[in-house]
């Protein structure tokens, strides 16, 4: 991307709702989300760690009904993310043996997003 909200990059509290929300509903007028899954750093990582990640982006897989070419058309031009979207069949294929953490359906992240909404 050529432009980056430099502060977003690496805040979860920021992020993750832009992926939750206004991403998936970008990606489902085209195709169904079936899976949104964080791999890279961030899925390698327990969140206490996080904030060693400062300054690198999001590595977003999202497993929709089909394969979409140039997801990344579909980011915010202020986010700064690494967007995947492939059917289960790739995502299987690729990913089998890569430590990821899953946002949707079921959110492995779900302690962290409450944390912020009980902080506001």
């Amino acid at each position: 991307m050529s432009q980056v909200k430099t502060e977003s990059i690496w805040q979860h509290d920021k992020v993750l709702p832009y992926i939750l929300m206004s991403l998936k509903e970008k990606i489902n007028e085209i195709t169904a989300v079936e899976k949104i899954i964080l791999f890279g750093s961030r899925g390698r990582l327990p969140l206490e760690r996080w904030n060693e990640l400062k300054g690198k982006d999001w590595d977003i897989l999202v497993q929709a009904k089909c394969k979409l070419k140039n997801a990344n058309v579909l980011v915010e031009k202020d986010y700064h993310l690494d967007l995947l979207v492939l059917d289960k069949n790739r995502i299987d294929e690729l990913y089998e043996h890569i430590k990821t953490k899953e946002l949707f359906p079921m959110n492995e992240l779900e302690c962290l997003m409450n944390k912020n909404t009980e902080d506001e």
